[in-house]
């Protein structure tokens, strides 16, 4: 790819949430990266037209991206603006403690830089259900204050979801980030999230590079003229979840959003819905008691 190639339709996309807020289509993913490579990374992925970038404060790059972000838009002379970038962070640890969860919040608006937070998630169910309503009630009470738009969960598994959702909360989530691609396609907890207006975004939809040379994919991808991550890409985007795809090299941020123009049949959605076999790239939180 030059520097002339075309910015990818997709990545002008967007999809409204439940609340009314709209989030992009597809994301920069930027986990376990340092902050120099989360730096060069961003420039890169501003440069090719992405909008929506996921931090997390155990990244420890939510100063680098917001920093990242407002260099461009200080860059645009005016042609572009706060509300055209949708930033993500995920709190680090739940805590049974409101006040501690309520401040972690805050600091991560001060680290970043941006002025309020478009998502903030809960990264993982681990702390057990007292830790988790606790920060949930923080994350509510953060949208309250104006500091984030929008609220969800990440790696929640259904009882997780279904335990937030009898707790009556004042704000319901949006999001659900989860791990999910045609060897674990989640399809349990997708359907929790469907019923709830929850959206679900595929944290790892290229199983990190482990699962690409699979022979099906291969085909597959061979037969629609793709890579095998653009066809893992457009599973993810024809299963109706937002894909946050990672990668630091400039040809490969570029190809894994410029995905919208094939369309995988049915019968070959059928054949990837096969390859599940729960595979999963490291951790597994969604059954965490």
């Amino acid at each position: 790819m030059t520097s002339a190639a075309p910015q990818p339709p997709l990545l002008a996309a967007k999809v409204k949430l439940a609340n009314g807020w709209t989030i992009p289509q597809i994301f920069a993913g930027l986990y376990s990266m340092g902050r120099r490579t989360s730096s060069q990374t961003m420039k890169l992925a501003l440069e090719a037209g992405y909008r929506g970038f996921d931090s997390a404060q155990v990244y420890q790059n939510e100063r680098e991206v917001g920093t990242a972000i407002n260099n461009f838009i200080a860059s645009s002379k005016g042609r572009l603006s706060r509300g055209d970038f949708f930033f993500t962070t995920k709190l680090g640890t739940n805590s049974p403690d409101w006040d501690t969860a309520r401040l972690s919040v805050t600091i991560s608006l001060e680290v970043c830089t941006l002025g309020y937070i478009d998502l903030f998630l809960l990264h993982s169910p681990y702390g057990g259900t007292k830790a988790r309503l606790a920060s949930w009630e923080a994350l509510e009470d953060a949208v309250i204050d104006g500091e984030i738009h929008s609220i969800g969960v990440c790696n929640y598994g259904v009882d997780h979801i279904e335990e937030l959702m009898a707790a009556g909360p004042r704000i319901m989530p949006v999001v659900n980030q989860i791990e999910s691609h045609p060897f674990n396609n989640q399809s349990a907890i997708r359907e929790v999230c469907a019923k709830y207006g929850i959206r679900v975004q595929a944290s790892v939809p290229l199983t990190r590079g482990k699962r690409l040379s699979d022979p099906t994919v291969v085909r597959l991808a061979e037969s629609y003229k793709c890579t095998p991550a653009q066809l893992m890409i457009r599973w993810s985007l024809q299963q109706g979840m937002i894909p946050c795809p990672k990668s630091t090299r400039k040809e490969r941020l570029w190809e894994n959003a410029n995905v919208a123009g094939f369309h995988i049949t049915d019968e070959d959605m059928e054949v990837l819905n096969g390859l599940h076999d729960k595979h999963t790239t490291d951790w597994d939180p969604t059954e965490a008691p």
